[in-house]
């Protein structure tokens, strides 16, 4: 196709005279298979009657690629799976958009990237080891600025996609599973190291010794040998890992790289004991040192010898600001030794006394392999946090040892003992007792460790040969908190540069090394590490430059018999997982549903059926997979295209049995937009045609006279059918007469819509794919009713607000209903008693049908009654005959049957906003055999529970927006609002009727019908539960009357609680709601006790203990009530306090103050009158504390602070104390303090206290962290703002010296302090997040045992 440039200077195609007409599908393909081509976009203008498999070729055209190579998919992540490139479809039917941009992605096919159509050879085969052989290959550019990859983890625009391209380097990169980066980088540099590579090789696995799966060597090896041979981009470490005994959660703790290195040199070391391989890590890695101290003055030292794998390089000496610039002053720095003198003074064994010393490090041997580890993580003794040091240092392509290798004799006449530490026994010992390989070889081998030769055929090495090449460096980029790790390696093959950064591998060059030296541009002397480049080298690993011992990697022709039939493997493995990446290719999945014809239900599965089998293969397939074989035959069974999110049924498939799946689908998707329904019929039936277009009507057919609504027909219509036409339809479905028939549409909840209009079409009523209709047919005169005020409307009205609630009633216990009042709402003219109601027990069902006939004559008589009678009977029955003995035995004469009675109860205007309240721990039983006490003991939760429904949220301490004081020497009543949480509203039992007694809306009746249910897991032998049907507008006091005779109690006497599905219960407190928030099948727990009234609000008392470990205990809940004065609520708590929790207190030697979380605050004076000068609201929190002496706080203007005194000489702080103020004055404070204390008033320094309460703080901390003696005159202003009770001073003599301390025993003092803080809840100075301890377990797992971490 010939190519022009259109107005946007992009290709397009040149549009021939015949296309003239035709729309275009515009595509813009993206081409991901290349890191340099990822950013580049092809677009092509195509008639919307081209063929997929034409898209393809003008694409490889355009893109360069042969045909066949590569894939597309849809860029929008929705449809993952391949285009199909012999599909033969047109773009529009493929689901291409004629008119809009449609964006696809060019990826690679199986893992291999496209060929290039000039190239005919292919791609650079990378299951070679020879590196030369890959020089063709170009890797993707570095962005300007950039060290390699490592922006791409820095940089705030790197979109981890590029890393999904394979590289062309011919380099297979490691998946990173979530944080393993620095794992990936060292497995690249070991695979990168050819002595390593070519001993792991060399090694035998023996399967009949050791479970592969937790044999670390083999799966090295194998990891190995696919990095060597796979074509893939980037494969996985999960068996490595696995092999480590590392479950999926060590995924996600990261580790240090050198820490790693060693820990699994350990663990190989482990396995390969007594194999040829075993002192394989030392050979390559171990060198040697020596720790000597030599007195100065009569020359004796004492030595140890101590082995290493890798080499710490502090970045910047303790102390110092200046970091070192190189690796070579680092080395230099690492030996210099250091004088003992003065207080340090060494104690010569041949002088015998303290002598000044030389202590020093002197390096014996250097390892074939040296390890460098750059010490940038350090900890900050001023800020108590781990850091990281970015400042520069270089280190050198090319590193010379020989300047840093001990120069002096290894044995003198002045050397009396030492210790090698390198062997398995440490100690003393004499010169006689010196090792035998030190008095020999070592003694004048002062260069590389050649321990894998024999004595006889060891080189001794000059120190001009200790020249060591760089190889390796792994990078760290972020901070001490966390980072990202990857690997830059040079390969030995060609000495090219790449960068490993897990999936991603590309080239990069010397000067990206340079820039992973770390530091700024500029010098910023001791700032310098803080605006340093966090990406910088962390490790490095050189080679010794020695031709005779440099090795290069084993060809594949090479390879050991054993590693041969490795590859053999893999690549089988490779190809069966690209096959089944092909069938997957070319499988459909798509959902499937099924009624199940027994178990009378919808099942659903996941049907997957390859492209090429037929309508009538996939219909037995998902016969078998529904489970319906055998319980139906297979001929009654069909494939339907469905809806399940509408319900609908959108076409069937006649006639298109022999149809290939793919065809009838629409081609292989990771998802569609329908699912597929196994329809079944009955033998005697035919199964009907759906088409598409139609729209599915389910009918409900009303019958006015009984009041029910029959299960729903289908009905299919189309939707410029008429309204008359769609009675005739169903009309044949139900058999109703259609002259008669009323139609009702429920287009959505609670929308009833009356088709009259006879000529009016579907589609303009509203209908959609799925709908619901309602019809009626009778010759009652309903129909001439309006419909709003018909029996149909009421009835369909009430069917859709009706809901099922589980109700569990509270438990019977012995002797519990005896006690229990018995509704008494009738007049008085119901005198007939229950029999037994004083001495027997009575079932719940009993109960039951003896009241709901009284409580359908009280709707009755409510219905009929005056407003004047409503609240008579209201009032009376709420507050008179509760406690009223002589009362307590009426009750109906004659119960009818309870399921056939549905309750019509009048039912309140509901004016307030719904809202629920905890009151306690969900697993508390809270039933009990009285109703006489006023509240229920409980257990506390401090937490305080979210409300789950549309009211305003409360703070975390219960009090909502309007706290108590704003400031405590403000009055609550002034500038007060009406909000939500006022008393009235707040209280939970607001009255249905005003002030005046009238009515606040007129009579409104309600569906009520409750039935006894069986649990299936019964809560206990007492335990009844009622299935109730109710109309959810009803409010919850209506719906709490309707209760009262199932649980036996008036409605003040029981609460009501909704259970959540995490089984959390909250109380629902507030009678005027309605029942709108709950939904079918929600659970209500019924338990007894006195539940709130009108302006009574239930409160958390805990008791403030000042000088506990835990200064907030939960002592009980209580009622206040509005109106109530401070003293009387103290009074109604004394007898409280004495039952529930055993303290005897007098009425003078306790306080209430304000609770805000933990914090103590403004003390309430007795006289404080509550909503009046003392804000509360629902779920109120209040703080009791006990006094030793009677009460000083006596007015408003006083101010109550509690003191702690600081010793800086004992390093410990004394017990709180109390300190009653006149004013706000600090001299006022200060002269308190100083009589408190004896401390001279010009000595006495305070500070206030931090945090939350009891500010507690680390005396490690706190000399030097407060802000001590604030330079203000009131305590009111800026910097302490005190203007409330209970705030925290600290105090101190500022003469008095601070204690000095040990290192130990500062030590031991953080370690208290810490443990102190942290059970307290307070803050510890240094608290890093924990981190899990790396481990490699030898046995495939972890150990069992609790106690080993």
């Amino acid at each position: 196709m010939e190519m022009v440039p259109s107005e946007e200077k992009q290709l397009v195609p040149k549009e021939i005279e015949s296309a003239a007409e035709e729309p275009r599908v515009l595509c813009i393909v993206q081409d991901t298979t290349n890191a340099k081509t990822v950013n580049a976009r092809l677009t092509l203008n195509l008639p919307a009657s081209t063929t997929v498999s034409k898209l393809y070729e003008d694409v490889a055209q355009k893109a360069g690629y042969v045909n066949g190579t590569f894939c597309m998919v849809w860029a929008s992540g929705i449809n993952t799976a391949p285009l199909d490139q012999g599909d033969e479809t047109s773009l529009v039917l493929s689901g291409f958009e004629a008119g809009k941009r449609n964006f696809l992605q060019l990826t690679d096919k199986d893992g291999d990237q496209p060929q290039i159509a000039s190239d005919e050879s292919g791609t650079a085969d990378s299951s070679g080891l020879d590196d030369s052989s890959q020089d063709r290959f170009i890797g993707p550019l570095p962005r300007d600025g950039t060290v390699g990859c490592s922006s791409d983890y820095s940089s705030p625009s790197y979109s981890y996609s590029s890393i999904l391209n394979k590289s062309d380097t011919g380099y297979v990169g490691l998946v990173n599973q979530a944080m393993t980066c620095y794992l990936n980088s060292l497995l690249q540099t070991l695979f990168m190291t050819p002595e390593f590579r070519n001993t792991l090789f060399k090694w035998e696995f023996e399967e009949s010794e050791e479970d592969p799966v937790t044999s670390i060597p083999y799966q090295l090896q194998r990891l190995f040998v696919l990095l060597q041979t796979s074509k893939k981009r980037a494969i996985e470490t999960t068996d490595v890992t696995r092999s480590f005994g590392w479950d999926s959660s060590e995924a996600w703790q990261q580790h240090d790289v050198q820490e790693l290195c060693r820990v699994m040199f350990d663990a190989l070391e482990q396995k390969w004991k007594q194999t040829e391989q075993a002192d394989l890590i030392n050979q390559l890695y171990q060198g040697k040192l020596k720790d000597y101290v030599r007195c100065l003055e009569c020359g004796y030292e004492s030595w140890r010898i101590d082995t290493f794998l890798d080499i710490p390089l502090v970045i910047r000496p303790f102390g110092a600001s200046q970091a070192f610039g190189s690796v070579e002053e680092a080395l230099q720095a690492f030996i210099q030794p250091e004088t003992l003198d003065g207080p340090n003074q060494y104690f010569c064994e041949r002088c015998k006394k303290k002598c000044d010393a030389r202590k020093g490090l002197r390096f014996l041997h250097f390892p074939y392999l040296l390890t460098l580890q750059l010490k940038r993580f350090d900890f900050d003794y001023t800020t108590m946090h781990r850091i990281k040091l970015n400042d520069r240092m270089t280190f050198p392509e090319e590193l010379d040892m020989s300047p840093f290798i001990d120069v002096e004799d290894e044995k003198s006449p002045q050397t009396e003992s030492c210790t090698d530490s390198g062997a398995e026994n440490e100690g003393s010992c004499h010169s006689d007792q010196m090792s035998n390989d030190f008095s020999t070889d070592d003694a004048v081998d002062e260069g590389i460790c050649l321990d894998n030769a024999s004595s006889t055929d060891r080189v001794l090495k000059p120190k001009s040969s200790l020249t060591f090449e760089l190889f390796s460096v792994m990078v760290h980029s972020g901070s001490a908190a966390g980072g990202h790790y990857y690997a830059c390696i040079k390969s030995f093959s060609d000495s090219q540069w790449y960068s490993f950064n897990d999936q991603h591998v590309s080239k990069i060059t010397q000067d990206d090394i340079r820039k992973t030296y770390g530091g700024s541009s500029g010098s910023r002397g001791y700032y310098s590490s803080a605006f340093a480049s966090s990406t910088n080298a962390y490790m490095l690993m050189y080679r010794l430059k020695d031709p005779s011992r440099n090795a290069k990697f084993l060809d594949v022709e090479d390879f050991p018999e054993h590693i041969k039939r490795l590859v053999h493997r893999e690549k089988e493995s490779e190809e069966q997982e690209k096959r089944q990446r092909e069938i997957d290719r070319n499988t459909c999945k798509i959902k499937l549903f099924c009624m199940h014809p027994v178990k009378m239900m919808m099942m659903e599965n996941k049907l997957e059926v390859h492209k090429d089998k037929t309508l009538r293969e996939a219909t037995e397939m998902a016969y078998k997979l529904m489970d319906v074989e055998g319980v139906v035959l297979l001929d009654c069974c069909r494939l339907v295209k469905y809806d399940e999110f509408h319900e609908y049924l959108e076409r069937s498939y006649e006639g298109e049995d022999d149809m290939a799946m793919g065809l009838l689908l629409g081609g292989v998707k990771s998802s569609y937009m329908f699912d597929l329904l196994l329809e079944i019929r009955r033998p005697d039936q035919k199964f009907q045609t759906y088409k598409p277009g139609e729209v599915m009507v389910k009918v409900h057919v009303v019958d006015l006279k009984s009041e029910t609504i029959a299960s729903p027909v289908s009905v299919r219509a189309y939707l410029n059918q008429s309204i008359t036409e769609f009675k005739q339809l169903i009309a044949q479905a139900t058999g109703l007469c259609a002259e008669t028939m009323r139609v009702v549409l429920e287009r959505c909840y609670n929308d009833l819509r009356l088709l009259y209009v006879p000529n009016k079409t579907l589609k303009a009523e509203g209908f959609f794919r799925s709908n619901k209709v309602f019809v009626e047919s009778s010759d009652s005169t309903d129909h001439e009713a309006a419909f709003t005020e018909s029996l149909l409307w009421k009835l369909l009205d009430r069917h859709g607000n009706t809901i099922r609630l589980f109700v569990s009633l509270p438990e019977q216990s012995p002797g519990s209903l005896a006690n229990r009042t018995i509704c008494p709402k009738a007049s008085a003219e119901s005198g007939d008693s229950i029999d037994g109601a004083k001495g027997s027990q009575k079932p719940v069902e009993a109960i039951l049908e003896e009241s709901t006939e009284k409580l359908l004559n009280l709707s009755l008589q409510q219905q009929t009654s005056s407003p004047s009678d409503s609240q008579k009977s209201s009032e009376h029955s709420d507050f008179e005959l509760i406690d009223s003995p002589a009362q307590e035995s009426e009750a109906p004469s004659q119960p009818p049957q309870l399921e056939n009675c549905p309750r019509v109860v009048p039912d309140p205007e509901n004016q307030f906003p719904s809202e629920e309240r905890s009151d306690s721990d969900v697993n508390n039983d809270r039933s009990t055999s009285s109703v006489d006490s006023d509240i229920l003991s409980s257990s506390h939760s401090s937490d305080t529970l979210c409300n789950a429904d549309s009211g305003p949220l409360p703070l975390a301490n219960g009090l909502d927006s309007h706290s108590i004081t704003s400031s405590r020497r403000s009055k609550a009543h002034e500038g007060k609002k009406e909000t939500w949480d006022t008393a009235e509203e707040d209280s939970g039992t607001d009255s249905e009727y005003d002030e005046n007694g009238k009515s606040k809306a007129e009579a409104q009746y309600m569906y009520f019908k409750a039935e006894p249910y069986s649990q299936e897991e019964g809560s206990g032998d007492g335990q009844k539960c009622l299935l109730v049907h109710v109309d959810k507008r009803i409010t919850l006091a209506a719906f709490k009357h309707n209760l009262e005779p199932y649980v036996g109690v008036p409605s003040t006497q029981f609460k009501v609680f909704r259970v959540y599905a995490n089984n959390q219960e909250f109380e629902s407190v507030r009678l005027n709601e309605t029942l709108s928030t709950f939904s079918d099948e929600n659970k209500i727990t019924i338990r007894l006790g006195r539940a709130l009234k009108k302006g009574e609000y239930r409160v958390k008392v805990f008791q403030l203990l000042v000088n506990e470990p835990e200064p907030c205990k939960f002592l009980l809940d209580t009622v206040f009530a509005k109106g109530m004065t401070v003293r009387q609520s103290k009074e109604e708590l004394l007898p409280q306090l004495k039952d529930q929790c055993k303290l005897e207190l007098s009425i003078d030697r306790f306080r209430l103050r304000k609770k805000t979380w933990k914090n103590p605050g403004t003390v309430f004076l007795d006289y404080h009158v509550y909503e009046e000068d003392i804000n509360i609201s629902s779920n109120w929190e209040v703080f009791l504390e006990v006094l030793e002496e009677p009460e000083r706080m006596k007015s408003m203007s006083q101010l109550a602070v509690l003191t702690r005194r600081w010793c800086p000489s004992q390093m410990k702080l004394e017990p709180f104390w109390e300190v009653v103020l006149e004013s706000s004055s600090v001299d006022e404070l200060k002269e308190k303090l100083s009589e408190l204390s004896g401390i001279c008033l010009e000595n006495l320094e305070f500070a206030k206290g931090r945090g939350t309460f009891p500010c507690d703080i680390s005396v490690l901390e706190i000399h030097q962290d407060l802000d001590w003696n604030p330079k203000v005159s009131t305590l009111n202003v800026w910097p302490l703002y005190i203007c409330d009770d209970g705030a925290v001073i600290f105090y101190r003599d500022n003469t008095e010296e601070l204690m000095e301390l040990s290192e130990d025993e500062r030590n031991e003092l953080m370690k208290k302090e810490s443990s102190r803080l942290l059970k307290t809840g307070n803050r510890v100075s240094y608290s890093p997040r924990k981190e899990k301890a790396l481990k490699i377990y030898l046995d495939g797992g972890p150990s069992k045992d609790p106690g080993q971490d």
